[in-house]
């Protein structure tokens, strides 16, 4: 298999280790908008750098995207950009002819009127619009790929299979106890994607009402995570899981929430408040005059970068999907999760947990789209497939996940 993959930063980097010890990859060409990062993330392959290659690439250049698809002769074209990207990659390997992968989905919309109880554009509402054509193509692009959606999709598909009759509720719960030593505020993750996604309304499908959206950080409930990390307050975030498992998966009430803590939302809250999540461009006095740029941007360049903070940083993170339902006539709660110790991540892959814990499963997915075991056409989600050669593979990848069974 050969696959471009756009984005080398800290998941796009954690996907080239990963990859590097599986014997699926015949070449992967690392691109990014900055040359030098691209190269990094090779050179730091060692003797495995020679079945990859690095490229400079701008990922909103729907063309060129297109014509390096072509020029190297790629199978898949594998997203690790942040969502603004994700439609003219989308459609840039969609016109080349090529399967697609990505770990976040097209960017939402509020409603005009109703932001906290009905849908706008929803996420993922651009690429389904397409799926006819990803059909009539007979490639397939596999959305939400990521851990979250992602794995937690593939739970859920795996809990209706196997392990339910009947479900009630599936809630993707999301914790850690990970801190990083030295920062008052330091994201594990893509602060840009982190603030779309808490201060956008969050979206919850009910049996009867379909989709609708409540204010941000709703519901707050306390959510006992495994594997020592324990009770974590978690609230309403917008999150795809919520648009993909409807689709495939027969459940009367699907959430996402997060474990974010107050003072992380009280510091989301202020960037709001103070109008730095906005993403429209602003004038600012520079040197050679005003210079136009994105407030959230801004803090982006301001805060670490969450690739760089696993020396600094301690402790698990947990992802996962808790199911309730019946089997057998009888009442049933499951919560089935993947941990990952940062300590682990950063020994074994020199990856901070959270990248590396988003970056293991779209490699799962390509080797199983490698071998056959996963195909399809059109636009799906994870939970569109047999879920067991996913998990199976992901345990042999040295990262086996857990079931809990709290009935």
């Amino acid at each position: 298999m050969r696959v471009l993959l756009v984005g080398a930063g800290g998941v796009g980097t954690a996907v080239t280790r990963i990859a590097a010890r599986r014997a699926f990859l015949a070449h992967m060409v690392v691109a990014d908008y900055d040359l030098a990062r691209a190269e990094a993330a090779v050179a730091a392959l060692g003797e495995q750098a020679a079945r990859y290659s690095a490229r400079r690439l701008d990922a909103s250049d729907r063309d060129a995207v297109r014509r390096m698809l072509l020029d190297e002769r790629c199978d898949v074209l594998l997203n690790a950009t942040d969502p603004r990207f994700v439609m003219p990659l989308f459609q840039a390997a969609l016109e080349a002819g090529t399967h697609y992968l990505d770990m976040a989905m097209s960017l939402s919309a509020p409603h005009g009127s109703r932001p906290y109880e009905e849908c706008g554009v929803k996420l993922g509402d651009e690429q389904f619009a397409l799926d006819r054509r990803w059909a009539e193509a007979g490639r397939l692009a596999l959305v939400g790929m990521g851990v979250e959606p992602g794995l937690s999709d593939v739970f859920a598909r795996y809990a209706a299979d196997e392990l339910f009759d009947d479900i009630e509720e599936i809630g993707v719960r999301d914790g850690a106890n990970l801190t990083v030593e030295g920062y008052d505020f330091a994201p594990s993750f893509s602060i840009w994607t982190t603030i779309e996604e808490c201060l956008n309304p969050p979206v919850v499908y009910e049996e009867g009402r379909g989709w609708f959206t409540t204010a941000p950080f709703s519901e707050p409930e306390v959510f006992d995570f495994p594997e020592g990390i324990g009770p974590v307050e978690c609230v309403n975030v917008e999150h795809e899981e919520v648009l993909l498992i409807p689709r495939w998966v027969d459940a009367r009430r699907v959430t996402f929430k997060y474990g974010l803590g107050d003072d992380f939302i009280a510091k989301l809250k202020t960037l709001h408040a103070l109008g730095l999540d906005a993403t429209a461009r602003v004038s600012v006095p520079g040197n050679d005059g005003p210079v136009q740029v994105s407030p959230r941007d801004v803090v982006a360049a301001c805060l670490p970068d969450p690739a760089g903070l696993g020396e600094r940083m301690t402790g698990k993170t947990c992802a996962g999907t808790w199911v309730k339902g019946s089997k057998d006539g009888k009442p049933r709660e499951v919560y089935l999760y993947h941990v990952v110790d940062n300590q682990w991540s950063m020994r074994e892959y020199g990856s901070q947990a959270v990248v590396w814990q988003t970056a293991v499963n779209p490699v799962v997915a390509l080797e199983l789209l490698s071998t056959g075991a996963w195909s399809g056409q059109g636009v799906l989600g994870p939970e569109a497939l047999p879920p067991r050669p996913f998990l199976d593979l992901l345990t042999e990848y040295g990262s086996p996940w857990g079931l809990r069974d709290d009935s």
